[in-house]
């Protein structure tokens, strides 16, 4: 069964290239690079599965999730992000999204995701000291709404060291 998509991204040499995959594999595909016209295509297009990025350029996907997931009829919604969390995945999961993802992730594995209705499995080893940490500082910046200077307090450090840590990207594992 051929589907119809809407990848939201604002990383233009990705999006298009798995637009491009998509159209070859005979799906519908289109690209929305905020969230103004994603909200826009969604209405229009109608898509029955929809890709978004965790971190837009003005927005966050999270907070377009919920949107997205009110239109008639809501399509599957895969989190796709380059700074995964424990938390973030969560409250993605709580918002209505099918499934989360890293990346980088290939097409088949992003197929696999709107396909998949199975739980996600648990990792097969503990994460590295670096991992738990980006993980807690991720959970305490979504507590304080992303307020920098407040989640600095909360976890006892100075804002200039927690926006360095933030500047990097995350262990994978």
């Amino acid at each position: 069964m051929k589907h119809s998509y809407l990848v939201i991204d604002d990383d233009l040499t990705f999006a298009e290239t798995l637009v491009r995959r998509l159209h070859r594999r005979g799906h519908a595909a289109e690209l929305a690079t905020g969230a103004d016209a994603a909200l826009d295509c969604c209405r229009r297009l109608q898509p029955t599965r929809v890709l978004l990025d965790l971190k837009l350029a003005e927005t966050s996907g999270l907070q377009l999730l919920p949107q997205i997931r009110q239109l008639e009829p809501a399509p599957a919604v895969v989190i796709l992000t380059g700074y995964s969390s424990v938390a973030t995945a969560v409250n993605a999961i709580k918002l209505g999204a099918t499934h989360y993802l890293a990346k980088p992730a290939g097409l088949e594995e992003i197929l696999a995701a709107f396909e998949s209705i199975e739980p996600l499995a648990p990792p097969a080893s503990l994460p590295s000291l670096e991992r738990v940490e980006w993980e807690h500082i991720q959970r305490a910046l979504d507590e304080h709404e992303g307020n920098i200077a407040a989640t600095a307090r909360a976890l006892g450090m100075h804002r200039r060291t927690l926006q360095r840590k933030l500047l990097k990207r995350p262990v994978r594992r």
